[in-house]
């Protein structure tokens, strides 16, 4: 496969805490969100592969059952989201909440 996060892909993404890659993910999710309310779907479609990328590195380190379920339930939702046809009826707003959450776990671990 070919990684666009290289560096993570090798080995280092296995060293970050859950909270720290799950944040790394909402980095991804946001870019995605901006780019696609400018219209520009070049970069958008960019930013969603970077994320699913790092949904799917999170995936193979997961350990347990419902941490691997929850994570494999957001994948789902995410490209229905962007991809599909948002059978889940999530929006632009739960989306940033659900991973602000994250982001602020991991800069309160700073």
């Amino acid at each position: 496969m070919n990684y666009q996060h290289k560096n993570l892909a090798s080995g280092r993404w296995r060293a970050l805490s859950f909270v720290e890659q799950m944040a790394n993910i909402a980095s991804e999710v946001e870019r995605t969100l901006n780019w696609k309310a400018k219209h520009n779907d070049v970069y958008s479609q960019r930013a969603f592969e970077r994320t699913l990328e790092l949904m799917d590195l999170t995936v193979e380190t997961a350990r347990g059952y419902p941490k691997l379920k929850e994570l494999c339930r957001l994948r789902e939702v995410l490209v229905d989201y962007f991809l599909g046809e948002n059978q889940f009826k999530f929006n632009e707003t739960a989306l940033r909440k659900y991973f602000s959450n994250f982001t602020y776990a991991a800069r309160r671990n700073y």
